[in-house]
């Protein structure tokens, strides 16, 4: 292939390489060999796709053999996809990040993998993550480091920083990951793409070891807006294999995007959710992002929203969590990282009447945005205190210039909005002074996916990032 064909396939925007493929412009073969050509180029640099799917070409050639037998292409014929290594793919190592399962390879799909096998995707191979995916900076004892592709030096992001550097540097058109407390919101804004947290239960995860997690979502990540609404409508929808379900018939994500206007919309911006402070380059850059949309016709108003209280309530939480994820491993600590074990340890020390207090807490969060949307329509933030840090680093030091009282606290803009159970995205917003993408948080009313979409696309759409610059 030459190297003109394999820059402009791995350039577009997914919904437009789709168009491609189903008329016949491109082949399904020749998309993937191009995503496998990115990751030839760019893989010893940034290491976003760890294990590729030896059977990609294979698959790709099969959809080819389908869609001139007469059977109709799915709504992602031949788009390939990268699956977060969390995510089990059948015959294709999944290692979790964790010298634990350095070689598991899973027998049968997880049902994510089944929609987007069923809608026509290629599964290209698997993208890196944190052990358990459990941290910001994607980074495991297996596969090492995942590097930004804007500048290789600091952080993607995590965890999954290997599907948001992917599609930064056109080795895939999609990405599946995970989100507890911002997993597909922080790598999103590092790498200047766009990350969707669904409402939980949207789109069901299976095989889980915690089937009745409401906290932790499966969901789409990609390079537009209207692509990740192309991937959402594929994956969306309950499941006999999941108790945790919403429903999606009738829903058209991708039509909402495509008619997304700011005329008329009722606006706040809040430049800091929980007061831990905001580095003052991203600050600017999302509140000028915020005030652009009053051009478009909507009404901007900059509010003052604490929730403080959640900082301590997440980590509560998230220690249940972890304890619920790890049970079949808790004879085994000693095997885990020491981030994953002293997590789950920690865990493993949060009382009922904590848990609890946390949960009372969530509940009021809950409360004030139901009354928050009688107001307004959406609610947009800065996604990161900080901006990307050095790679060998598992977290920064400081936000805005202040110690952290917590290692995570400088998620805490993400992970307090995970609380809601409200959808949720970044949408990049810019580029700040050093060339490094800015992300906004978009929050919006129960199930409102289609709306937090469709203003995702008018950002990034005001504010086009153009290329990492890995060639240059």
């Amino acid at each position: 292939m030459s190297r003109s064909l394999e820059d402009e396939l791995g350039r577009l925007s997914a919904s437009e390489l789709g168009r491609r493929l189903r008329a016949g412009e491109v082949s399904p073969v020749d998309v993937v060999e191009a995503s496998l050509a990115r990751v030839d180029r760019y893989g010893g640099v940034i290491n976003a796709v760890v294990t590729l799917n030896e059977r990609a070409v294979e698959d790709a050639r099969a959809l080819e053999e389908a869609l001139s037998r007469g059977e109709e292409p799915g709504p992602l014929f031949g788009l390939p996809v990268g699956i977060k290594d969390v995510t089990p793919v059948k015959g294709v190592r999944t290692t979790f990040g964790s010298p634990m399962y350095a070689d598991h390879v899973p027998e049968e799909d997880a049902l994510v993998v089944r929609r987007l096998r069923r809608a026509g995707a290629v599964i290209l191979g698997k993208t890196n993550c944190p052990e358990f995916a459990a941290g910001g900076n994607t980074f495991n004892e297996i596969f090492g480091c995942t590097r930004n592709p804007w500048n290789p030096d600091l952080s993607a992001g995590g965890s999954t920083g290997g599907g948001a550097a992917a599609l930064a540097t056109g080795m895939i058109a999609l990405a599946e990951g995970v989100d507890l407390g911002g997993s597909l919101r922080i790598p999103a804004s590092f790498c200047g793409v766009v990350g969707l947290r669904p409402s939980p239960g949207l789109v069901p995860t299976y095989p889980s070891h915690f089937m009745w997690d409401g906290l932790q979502v499966t969901g789409p990540m990609a390079r537009t807006a209207e692509d990740v609404a192309m991937m959402l409508q594929a994956i969306a929808g309950p499941s006999r294999r999941s108790p945790v379900g919403r429903p999606a018939q009738g829903r058209d994500f991708v039509g909402a995007v495509r008619d997304a206007s700011a005329e008329g919309l009722r606006i706040a911006y809040c430049p800091d959710l929980v007061g831990i402070g905001i580095d003052p380059a991203i600050e600017a850059q999302c509140r000028a992002a915020a005030l652009a949309l009053e051009e478009d016709g909507a009404r901007v108003d900059e509010v003052d929203i604490d929730l403080s209280e959640g900082r301590e309530a997440f980590l509560h939480l998230r220690g249940y969590w972890m304890v619920a994820h790890q049970f079949p491993h808790l004879d085994r600590l000693d095997e885990l990282g020491d981030n994953v074990a002293g997590n789950v340890r920690a865990g493993l020390e949060v009382t009922t009447r904590q848990y609890a207090w946390a949960e009372q807490v969530r509940g009021r969060i809950w409360e004030y945005f139901a009354g928050f949307f009688e107001s307004y329509d959406y609610l947009v933030t800065p996604a990161m205190a900080v901006p990307p840090f050095p790679v060998e680093q598992s977290y920064p030091d400081t936000v805005a210039g202040r110690p952290m009282k917590h290692y995570v606290d400088w998620i805490a803009p993400t992970f307090v909005l995970s609380l809601t159970g409200l959808p949720v995205a970044s949408a990049p917003c810019g580029l700040d002074a050093e060339g490094l993408p800015v992300g906004l948080q978009i929050l919006g009313p129960p199930c409102g996916e289609e709306s937090v979409l469709a203003l995702a696309r008018l950002v990034h759409e005001r504010h086009p990032l153009g290329e990492p610059p890995l060639d240059r």
